[in-house]
C-alpha cells in the first residue's frame, strides 16, 4: 500500500526550509570571513602573476597559507577554545574558504598541459599536494604543543 501524497505534501510544508533554519548570524560571519578571505587573495593574485610557462606563485602561496590557518584555527578551536559557531563560520569557512582556490589550481594545472608544460603541471600538483598536507600537520602540532598563540 502506497502512502497518501497529499499527507506527505502537508508534512513538508510544515518542516521549515534551509533558508529559514539558518543562522542569520553565521551567514553574516561567513559572508565577513569571506569577503576578507577574498579580498586578500586577490591582492596577492595581482601581484604575483604568471603565465601557463610559470610559477603560479599567488595561488600556491594562498592554498598553502589558508591551509596552515586553517589546521591552526581548526585544532584551535575544537581542541583549546570553548565552542562557538561564529568564530568558525567567520574564519575558518568564510575567510580561509575564501582565500584558498582549489578551482584555480586546477585550471591553472590545465592551462599548463595544454600548453605542453607537463613536467611543470604535476610539480606544482604534487608540491601543492605535499605543502598543503605538510602545512596541516605543522599548524596542528603547533596548537597542539601550545606554541604560537596555542
Amino acid at each position: 500500500m502506497e502512502p497518501d501524497r497529499t499527507l506527505i505534501t502537508a508534512e513538508r510544508a510544515r518542516q521549515p526550509t534551509l533558508l529559514a533554519r539558518a543562522d542569520i548570524r553565521e551567514l553574516a560571519a561567513i559572508f565577513a570571513g569571506g569577503f576578507l578571505g577574498a579580498v586578500l587573495r586577490g591582492a596577492l593574485e595581482r601581484s604575483l602573476t604568471a603565465g601557463p610557462g610559470g610559477w603560479p606563485w599567488a595561488t600556491f602561496t594562498v592554498n598553502v597559507l589558508g591551509t596552515l590557518l586553517l589546521g591552526w584555527l581548526i585544532t584551535r578551536l575544537q581542541e583549546r577554545l570553548p565552542p562557538t559557531m561564529y568564530t568558525r563560520a567567520l574564519l575558518a569557512t568564510g575567510f580561509c574558504g575564501a582565500l584558498t582556490t582549489f578551482s584555480t589550481m586546477v585550471l591553472e594545472i590545465l592551462s599548463m598541459i595544454e600548453h605542453a608544460h607537463l613536467l611543470l603541471a604535476v610539480s606544482y600538483a604534487a608540491a601543492s599536494i605535499a605543502a598543503g598536507l605538510a602545512a596541516i600537520e605543522i599548524s596542528t602540532k603547533m596548537v597542539r604543543r601550545g606554541r604560537v598563540f596555542g
